[in-house]
């Protein structure tokens, strides 16, 4: 129905590569996959009255909090040293654990250029009427790490994105969190000794990393509807914090 909540999931880039945007609904069905320009996305996002809309890139530049030493003395970290200063302070909560990720810096005009384009997003999400969760509203959106989404279901770190086991894990996982996504496993009942000697491997319904971390940000964005007290967020509010769609472990 079109008035209908949705949970949509944005993997963002920048240049000539287009941008990924997952839409599903309340009983997980995938409404959208596709990959297209940010205008195009962003046409697509306003389009729906009642949605959460998870993004993967920071939304705020660094604070230099990590670079704090009263701050860095409150999370337990040696005040005078140098480590994690260059992080905001969800990317150090992330990182410490094992989940790497990118540095957002401090000056907004030294930061890649996918980051910027992540930027001018939200603002545009802001102008629509999206607020920041965990505000109440008909729209709102957040930051999220799809990477780290997978981590925390799992309760390990996936194998990466791009090569073929990685594609089949993301997928796999989301097909077993109930998301409709083809399973992965049928592919695999294809691939005999004589197709891989003879390089007639078919990996058909497998979806491309960019699309899978869409979908994960999806998802996370559903958990935070139905599932709130079973995500994490990490990060001080004052720079941004990153939402994962599970528990955080201490270590990965």
């Amino acid at each position: 129905m079109p008035g209908d909540m949705v949970f949509i999931g944005i993997d963002p880039t920048a240049g000539v590569r287009h941008s990924t945007i997952a839409v599903i609904d309340e009983r997980l069905k995938v409404l959208r996959l596709a990959d297209l320009p940010l205008d195009a996305i962003f046409e697509i996002i306003t389009g729906y009255g009642s949605a959460i809309c998870a993004v993967d890139a920071p939304i705020s530049h660094g604070k230099g909090l990590m670079a704090d030493p009263e701050y860095r003395r409150r999370l337990g970290i040696e005040p005078g040293s140098k480590s994690y200063s260059n992080y905001r302070v969800c990317e150090y909560e992330l990182r410490r654990r094992g989940i790497n990720l990118y540095s957002t810096p401090v000056d907004p005009q030294r930061a890649k250029t996918w980051m910027q384009a992540g930027w001018k997003l939200y603002d545009r999400l802001r102008q629509a009427g999206y607020v920041e969760y965990p505000q109440s509203g008909a729209r709102r959106m957040f930051e999220t790490f799809p990477h780290g989404g997978f981590a925390v279901l799992t309760g390990r770190k996936p194998y990466p994105k791009a090569s073929v086991r990685g594609l089949l894990q993301r997928q796999l996982i989301l097909f077993e969190e109930g998301i409709g996504v083809a399973d992965p496993m049928l592919d695999l009942e294809e691939w005999t000794r004589h197709r891989i000697m003879t390089g007639q491997l078919t990996h058909e319904s497998l979806l491309t990393h960019d699309q899978l971390d869409a979908l994960m940000a999806a998802y996370t964005a559903f958990r935070t509807e139905k599932e709130p007290n079973e995500i994490s967020r990490v990060g001080d509010p004052s720079e941004g914090q990153i939402v994962l769609p599970a528990a955080l472990k201490d270590a990965y």
